[in-house]
């Protein structure tokens, strides 16, 4: 756990308003994952950084237990050019705690880092949160993937 502070960071891709409550992230979520890759996402965004994907919690209506916005997503240098039903979404400026959870993707290694998250006694701002799959994490069986979580 490391904290640190982010600069504001452009992103183009696709989104889903979900809850955690009665599990309906658990099928909203993975459906679009599902949808990201299966629509080829990727080459319909201009401009972008590198090929990190960006998984990002926002517009949270209270905490965790509340309903909020979904996004999956890439890096961009700007947000002008959307196409094909794409959304753009900006991660603010501000203070996060990092994590990176390591093991195995098939066996639930975010859900189980995130519900890890939960139970600390950390000062969450509930504004942003977001996950980075770079290249350490392309390996499901042994994925390297950092957490940033808004705090105060």
């Amino acid at each position: 756990m490391q904290k640190i502070k982010i600069e504001t960071v452009k992103l183009v891709g696709i989104s889903v308003r979900t809850t955690n409550e009665n599990g309906k992230s658990s099928t909203d979520i993975p459906e679009l994952w599902n949808r990201f890759m299966s629509e080829n996402i990727l080459p319909k965004i201009p401009n972008k950084v590198d090929h990190n994907i960006y998984s990002v919690y926002t517009d949270y209506e209270g905490d965790h237990t509340k309903p909020y916005t979904t996004f999956i997503g890439y890096r961009v240098t700007n947000i002008d050019d959307l196409s094909d039903n794409l959304t753009s979404l900006l991660i603010e400026e501000g203070n996060y705690i990092k994590f990176t959870a390591h093991g195995d993707m098939s066996k639930g290694l975010i859900v189980n880092e995130w519900m890890k998250i939960w139970e600390l006694d950390i000062d969450r701002t509930f504004v942003t949160d977001f996950e980075v799959y770079g290249e350490k994490s392309q390996n499901p069986m042994n994925a390297e993937v950092d957490i940033f979580v808004g705090v105060k």
